[in-house]
C-alpha cells in the first residue's frame, strides 16, 4: 500500500544561467532517462534518510534520446538523438532516489548566459538544434 507523504523543501535555486524570463511561462515537459545521468554532476544526491528527494540541476542542457523520446544530457559526440540540443531543464525538481524517469521543464525557447550554464556549455559547439534559444 502506498502511504502518502507531504513535505516542505526550501532552497535557493541557481538560475544564473537563465538570460530573462522569456519563455518560462510555455515550457515543455521532458521525461528524463535517469540512466543516463551522473550524480553530483546533473544532479544532487540526497543525504536525508528519513524523507529523501534528491534534488535534479537547472540548466542542464537536454537532447532527446530518437528511440525511447526520453531525454539525456546533450552530447554533441553522441548518435542516438541527444546531439541535438533540446533545450534546458528551467527549475531545479525533487525526486526519489532511484526513480528511473523523472519529469522537468524544458526551456525550448529563451535567452541563456552560456558561461554560467551548469557544468559548462560552449554554443558553437551546438551544431544541430531544435530550440529557440539567443545566447548571451
Amino acid at each position: 500500500m502506498l502511504q502518502p507523504i507531504s513535505t516542505t523543501f526550501n532552497t535557493t535555486a541557481n538560475v544564473e544561467w537563465l538570460g530573462g524570463r522569456h519563455g518560462t511561462d510555455d515550457t515543455d515537459t521532458a521525461t528524463l532517462d535517469m540512466s543516463k545521468f551522473t550524480s553530483g554532476t546533473h544532479y544532487t544526491p540526497s543525504a536525508d534518510t528519513g524523507q529523501p528527494y534528491s534534488v535534479f540541476k537547472s540548466g542542464v542542457p537536454l537532447g532527446r534520446i530518437t528511440a525511447s523520446g526520453l531525454y539525456a544530457p546533450w552530447n554533441k559526440a553522441a548518435v542516438d538523438g541527444s546531439q541535438v540540443l533540446a533545450g534546458f531543464v528551467v527549475a531545479e525538481t525533487l525526486f526519489a532516489p532511484g526513480t528511473p524517469k523523472v519529469n522537468v521543464a524544458l526551456l525550448w525557447h529563451g535567452t541563456v548566459r552560456a558561461a554560467k550554464v551548469p557544468g559548462g556549455f560552449v554554443p558553437a559547439d551546438v551544431t544541430a538544434t531544435n530550440c529557440l534559444i539567443r545566447y548571451v
